[in-house]
């Protein structure tokens, strides 16, 4: 049966009166998101769904492909002359939208106004400590020591023209938090795929294609029209009514109900983003009846709360069968993960209790637990869920969902004894984000989200190494080990790998892709 809603009256459905009404023209793509690109400066903000965008319209020496492996954007090869300089090798007969050629002189600038200590992105390069040029095509990063994952942080930091910042007053970045704007916030010149037409912030950003890009295109796009739609029920009207082609996210719970409508199809795939349940390791636990010690800080506790959470049912009733059961911290895109490894407890309530008994908690607990409701997929549910189940085993969880600016700032503080995070290990896309950010000892930048304290010194000796370490093989090797470690001492409790849903109409073609970013460089419409 063939679903056609009519879109409810609002901003978001006049924008799609005014902008995507009517039959596209050429190869159009109309899509929407729930919110809107933050701007067009690609160093104004770290958040990911604008970074995402503007890579249609800026790159960066290097980009994640579809498989999610760094590759060659501008430029063409790279390789460590010294252990902390970074050669690159760039690529000639590339033009800016404006006509302006592309030359290393683009690349020092960016670097260093994307770097600056005022810059908004200044952290998604931490390890830069210069950048020179060589010649007109060949620039010198200095590192401030061997860095095997600044590739991956290169990816996201885009390229401008020098000679285009110049004139138009830009060679600094604009700040999005703090409202210092510039020339480049709505405009933009840059040497991706597509060029920017028109922007209408909160209604319609237009794109149309770069006929001179550099790239051999594997798109058949002539334009990209994008509108923000924050409501659901709108965003999905528009796509079954024929007025979009694809929209992001689909929401969960409507996954079923596209699906069974005529014309249109819904794309599922576990995403990067790790839920986990992280806890409190201090001497006292802080919302408890227990006054005078910390259950948590025993393995065996630990292992009895993993072994009791049921997460097949989980899956099944809660997350629509579309999650990934996760006994790793990290997702099987990212470099450390080994499948072989990636082993969860068999659900055992006899084998729970007996571990609380061992450690002498045979009566059980109580204990705080922190969960957002509104930051991931069924975050509450989810968290009722393990709440009923660990009440099985004699653990009496105290259940405090909360909006998640609240549920962080209480977990940042040190005030949860278990709570929720997700992580997606974003941008660097490497198991080292885990390491240096949730398992080493708090301290000296480290540690910045294990507000539990959780300790471990084969962890933290292994996190060292592999920040330095070149050869990708004893790296990966060293990562799997440290994931084991915590896995064996359940540091921290693994729950699943979120879902992530876009809706397409049929005769549309878009890969996706586990870090959650529509490369529309890829993506047909017939």
């Amino acid at each position: 049966m063939n679903v056609r809603v009519p879109l409810k009256l609002g901003v978001a459905a006049t924008a799609l009166a005014m902008g995507l009404a009517g039959a596209a023209l050429g190869n159009t793509l109309r899509m929407a998101d729930s919110t809107d690109i933050a701007a067009m400066d690609p160093h104004s903000m770290t958040e990911s769904n604008t970074i995402g965008f503007l890579n249609h319209v800026y790159e960066g020496l290097v980009r994640y492909n579809q498989d999610l492996a760094v590759e060659p954007a501008l430029a063409t090869s790279w390789e460590f002359v010294e252990p902390a300089r970074l050669r690159f090798k760039l690529r000639e007969g590339v033009s800016f939208h404006n006509g302006n050629p592309f030359t290393a002189d683009d690349v020092v600038a960016s670097l260093q106004r994307a770097s600056d200590e005022t810059s908004p992105v200044k952290s998604n390069i931490p390890g830069l400590k210069s950048v020179e040029k060589v010649d007109e095509y060949t620039v010198d990063l200095v590192l401030n020591g061997p860095d095997p994952i600044v590739l991956n942080y290169l990816t996201n930091i885009l390229i401008l023209d020098q000679e285009w910042m110049a004139e138009n007053d830009a060679l600094m970045p604009a700040d999005m938090r703090s409202g210092r704007e510039n020339f480049a916030v709505a405009n933009s010149n840059g040497t991706g795929p597509f060029i920017l037409e028109s922007r209408q912030p909160d209604a319609r950003t237009v794109l149309t294609v770069n006929e001179n890009w550099w790239d051999e295109p594997q798109h058949n796009l002539t334009r990209i029209e994008f509108s923000p739609i924050g409501s659901d029920a709108t965003r999905i009207a528009a796509l079954l009514s024929g007025e979009l082609d694809f929209i992001t996210p689909a929401p969960l719970q409507d996954i079923e109900r596209i699906d069974r409508a005529e014309g249109v199809a819904v794309i599922v795939a576990p995403e990067l983003r790790t839920i986990m349940l992280g806890m409190n390791q201090g001497d006292k636990l802080l919302d408890s009846n227990l006054t005078d010690s910390n259950p948590l800080q025993d393995q065996r506790v630990r292992d009895a709360l993993w072994r009791s959470i049921d997460m097949d049912l989980i899956r099944n009733k809660i997350m629509r069968d579309r999650s990934r059961n996760a006994g790793l911290l990290v997702a099987p895109p990212v470099p450390g993960y080994d499948a072989a490894e990636d082993i969860r407890p068999e659900v055992d309530l006899e084998k729970a209790k007996a571990l609380l008994a061992e450690a002498g908690y045979a009566d059980g607990f109580e204990v705080g637990f922190d969960c957002p409701n509104d930051r991931y997929v069924n975050d509450e549910e989810i968290c009722q869920a393990v709440t009923a189940m660990w009440s099985r085993i004699g653990v009496t969880a105290r259940l405090n969902a909360q909006t998640k600016s609240k549920h962080f700032e209480k977990v940042l503080a040190g005030g949860s004894d278990i709570y929720m995070v997700g992580w997606a290990t974003l941008p660097m896309l490497d198991t080292y984000s885990v390491l240096s950010a949730l398992l080493h000892t708090p301290g000296d930048r480290m540690g910045a989200w294990n507000p539990g304290g959780y300790s471990n010194e084969k962890i933290d000796a292994l996190t060292t190494q592999v920040a330095t370490e070149l050869d990708a093989e004893k790296r990966n090797a060293m990562m799997t080990e440290a994931l084991k470690i915590a896995r064996d001492d359940v540091a921290i409790i693994p729950l699943h790998q979120q879902p992530l849903a876009w809706a397409v109409r049929d005769g549309v073609s878009i890969p996706l892709t586990a870090d959650n970013k529509p490369r529309l460089w890829y993506a047909k419409v017939e």
